[in-house]
């Protein structure tokens, strides 16, 4: 949790300021019991009026500007504990969004969630009850007892013995609690998991009748959390009558004890009533701090899963000095690629040579699981190889910043990701805006304009979150436009044609040529139909190049594409 605490180094003024008004609420408030002890035992005669109003009126001001440093600090305090939060969770979401593809498997999609939002709120909580009594209670209580000696020595003793044993009570409370809040913040991860599965998912749920079966699990998941909670609230809420408890019998013990004393001459009514007072003022310190204590073993898990996600070094990141590419614009080489999953066992891609160059289709075919979008993301730099090289425009993409390169590409994963807004907003979604022109153009190309048109609003229509009002082949028509609009050099289309019919494929197809007549275009594809008229057909088996060629090449010497062409005409024919 310190490591994470780190961050408030550009809040340091405004926590020196938390601290300047947490030590004069605290001195304010241990002279308060002084005042009134030396009032009631020497200050005070019978009649003085101006005497009550002078020792009154200084009690008074004290006690004003106690309160007043307590607002002010509790003002600071939220405003550094929710700049915190900020921070935190500003440096998690830019941390995640430079993760590579792989490192996001490490952490589930409700795992990020829980610790930018719930982990976050935790640790934020618990450094605004620091921020207000890290300071004040622990004064309070050194300052009470020595000041309670100062009135009396014997009487304090009283305070001195049970100090320990609701240290004792509370460590062993918390010695039993700390596993507890660690257990549940996994359990909110699967709860947040079964929540996720289930909204993302419910029209299988639906399609499979498995209603039943999802809220089955989430009452699960729930009852978990829930059951762990109770644990965790009925070990917390013995602190409360165990320090309550202490404080009266505290308080009975100093009056019985302080009224004998007063009874033999040994001390003064005033110096028991300020002993009183610092009773409860040091024993309502070790409240706030085990207050604090209560909320540290679940923020110290919180921290702990956070930093979990902070400590991860992104595996793809801009090189120290960027080249800038040559002056060919889309020219893209492999040079015997190999590259592995972390963890696999076998490469993904092993020795993949080729060259495309602008102004040519490059389809990239091959069996489920022969490494295609592997080979695709390789461009884009969203994995680095491990042996070979890829360039761009003469330079290894690992030698360009990141900006560079991906400016130079249009990609169109093999998902169709849009965002809520407005079809407009998803085509324009690149760094530079598209002016209208543009973009009907890029919707127009994509087959996009058809049904765009149709909608009652245009491209003013509103898209749902993930594009779920629209269908499957909608969605990739827009995503289709979306990388169009941005006139890049290289355009990779990740088998973004699959929920196309056939004679939207074609039309599409025909528009891309005429319209990308300078720019290097890779097509991902299963399908024979989609890849057949490209200018060079590479051919993956098994992550190695099988053949390579145009189609009719292909038919006469590659045996793999030669198979997959014929299954495909079989399949045609029995349809």
């Amino acid at each position: 949790m310190l490591k994470l605490f780190a961050l408030l180094k550009p809040l340091r003024g405004s926590v020196a300021i938390v601290t300047v008004l947490a030590l004069a609420q605290s001195v304010a408030n241990l002279y308060l019991p002084r005042l009134m002890a030396d009032m009631v035992d020497h200050g005070i005669v019978p009649g003085d009026r101006q005497r009550i109003l002078e020792v009154g009126g200084v009690m008074l001001v004290v006690a004003v500007l106690g309160n007043l440093c307590a607002v002010a600090g509790s003002f600071f305090a939220s405003k550094v504990a929710t700049g915190f939060g900020r921070m935190v969770r500003e440096r998690v979401f830019d941390r995640v969004s430079h993760f590579s593809v792989h490192q996001f498997d490490h952490f589930s999609t409700a795992s990020l969630i829980t610790r930018t939002t719930n982990d976050t709120t935790q640790v934020q909580q618990v450094l605004l009850m620091v921020l207000g009594m890290a300071i004040s209670a622990p004064m309070m209580a050194i300052g009470g007892v020595v000041l309670s000696l100062s009135q009396d020595t014997r009487l304090a003793r009283v305070l001195i013995a049970i100090i320990p044993v609701l240290a004792v009570v509370f460590f062993v409370i918390m010695w039993k609690a700390v596993p507890l809040f660690q257990k549940m913040q996994v359990q909110i991860d699967q709860l947040n998991l079964v929540i996720d599965e289930g909204l993302s998912g419910v029209r299988v749920i639906r399609a499979f009748d498995r209603g039943a079966h999802q809220s089955g699990r989430f009452d699960e998941a729930n009852r978990a959390v829930t059951g762990t909670a109770i644990s965790v609230n009925r070990l917390v809420a013995l602190l409360m009558p165990a320090m309550f408890f202490m404080m009266n019998l505290t308080s009975v013990l100093i009056i019985w004890f302080g009224a004998v004393r007063i009874e033999a001459g040994q001390m003064q009514v005033g110096a028991m009533m300020a002993s009183l007072q610092y009773a409860i003022q040091i024993l309502f310190a070790v409240f706030m701090v085990t207050a604090v204590f209560v909320m540290l073993p679940r923020a110290a898990a919180s921290a702990a899963r956070i930093n979990a996600v902070l400590d991860v070094v992104p595996d793809v990141v801009d090189p120290a000095q960027p080249r800038t590419a040559g002056a060919a614009r889309g020219l893209v080489e492999f040079q015997d690629v190999t590259f592995q999953y972390p963890g696999a066992e076998e490469p993904a891609l092993t020795g993949v040579s080729f060259t495309a160059h602008p102004g040519e289709v490059t389809a990239i075919i091959g069996g489920t699981g022969s490494g295609k979008s592997t080979l695709a993301g390789l461009i884009p730099r969203f994995y680095d190889v491990h042996q070979g090289r890829v360039l761009v425009d003469g330079v290894d993409v690992r030698e360009l910043s990141l900006a560079d390169l991906r400016a130079r590409i249009g990609f169109v994963p093999q998902k169709a990701v849009l965002f809520s807004g407005t079809i407009a907003s998803n085509i324009r979604f690149g760094p530079d805006p598209a002016t209208d022109d543009e973009m009907r153009h890029a919707a127009a190309v994509a087959q996009a304009a058809e049904f765009i048109d149709q909608t009652a609003d245009g491209y003013d229509s509103p898209v749902s979150q993930g594009g779920t009002n629209l269908s499957g082949g909608q969605k990739q028509r827009l995503a289709i436009a979306r990388a169009l609009v941005r006139r890049a050099g290289i355009y990779v289309f990740d088998d973004s044609f699959s929920a196309l019919d056939f004679a939207t494929d074609a039309r599409l197809r025909a528009a891309l040529r005429a319209d990308l007549t300078a720019a290097t275009v890779f097509i991902v594809s299963q399908r024979i139909g989609t890849v057949m008229n490209a200018d060079r057909i590479v051919v993956l088996d098994e992550g190695r190049v099988a053949g390579m060629g145009t189609h009719a090449e292909l038919l006469r010497s590659c045996e793999v594409y030669r198979e997959i062409a014929e299954s495909q005409a079989s399949l045609g024919d029995a349809a």
